[in-house]
């Protein structure tokens, strides 16, 4: 996960399938997968995994571990165990985190990090363009109206379209885009504040979309982290909310300046909170004069058509030889 974030080191990303099948993003990379009946969010269950462990190290923690079973590892085994742990009470005298300056070992795994994610980038791009599918990367605040835009889109286009929904927890959105018929995947960050390259690569594994398609990504609701991960995308789309007000694209510049396109939403609600149109448009001109704008209402269905309309002018056709 980011070293630039509140992402926890330890976190295990979930991919779930509508066919059951759950995917498992470990901290270390490493992809596991188990089928299992539907469990109430955050309740415990065990599951087999299909790989191996190889260990040539000895582990040193700092805390004692409680375990009910031994590993042999270098060979392949099926876990069905529980943990426990016994944490000794935190030092409430304990000595403020260091200082890292430039050149610190974090900045070098944080270089390593990006430079991974760009590598795992080229590939989900590689395996697109071979199938001659694009993918817009949605990003926006939380509730600034990215699946409400989805849900209206679905329903217009003619194209093949599958969906990759990004969430720290549930699997709401997911359920809200099958609802109009469209395929998708829920990918659960848990403690992780945006999607990676190796978590969308896992996504269309199983979307396993048709040739022409196209492929929404909509990212964790954040205005900072996901505009700093290349997933392969096609375009970049930031949905910007009236409600925000209209100094977002000046405190959030990094975001808006990765815009292919910025949406403007909501825009039914405009007089209502006072939101000043004109100065949100040169907010967004200051830091990126090159994006597409359009103004849209999902409520009442505005800016379909021009959002509808650039979409098309995207990447490959759908029947590019």
């Amino acid at each position: 996960m980011c070293g630039h974030c509140g992402c926890s080191e330890g976190n295990e990303t979930t991919i779930g399938a509508a066919d059951g099948e759950h995917t498992h993003v470990l901290p270390d990379g490493t992809t596991v997968r188990h089928r299992h009946d539907a469990h109430p969010l955050g309740a415990s269950h065990s599951h087999a995994h299909a790989h191996e462990h190889s260990h040539a190290h000895e582990h040193s923690h700092a805390h004692e571990h409680s375990h009910a079973h031994e590993h042999s590892h270098a060979h392949e085994h099926s876990h069905a165990h529980e943990h426990s742990h016994d944490h000794a009470p935190p030092h409430h005298d304990a000595p403020p985190p260091a200082v890292h300056k430039p050149g610190s070992n974090v900045e070098m795994l944080a270089a390593q990090i990006f430079a991974k994610n760009d590598r795992l980038a080229e590939r989900n791009r590689a395996w697109l363009e071979g199938r001659r599918a694009v993918a817009f990367n949605l990003m926006s605040a939380p509730g600034a109206g990215k699946t409400s835009l989805l849900e209206q889109t679905l329903r217009a286009m003619k194209r093949p379209v599958v969906v990759l929904e990004g969430d720290q927890e549930t699997p709401l959105d997911a359920e809200r885009i099958r609802a109009t018929g469209t395929p998708a995947v829920q990918i659960n960050t848990g403690t992780g504040c945006h999607l990676e390259a190796d978590m969308v690569f896992e996504g269309l594994r199983q979307l396993d979309p048709e040739p022409g398609s196209v492929v929404f990504i909509e990212n964790v609701g954040n205005l900072v982290c996901p505009a700093l991960f290349d997933l392969g995308e096609t375009g970049r789309v930031v949905l910007f909310s009236v409600t925000e007000g209209e100094d977002k694209p000046l405190k959030y510049p990094h975001m808006f300046r990765a815009a292919d396109l910025v949406v403007l939403t909501k825009m039914d609600l405009a007089s209502a909170v006072g939101f000043d149109k004109d100065k949100a448009l040169a907010n967004v001109r200051a830091v990126n004069d090159r994006a597409a704008i359009i103004e849209t209402s999902s409520r009442h269905a505005e800016g379909i058509v021009p959002w509808l309309a650039w979409l098309e002018q995207q990447g490959p056709a759908r029947d590019q030889a």
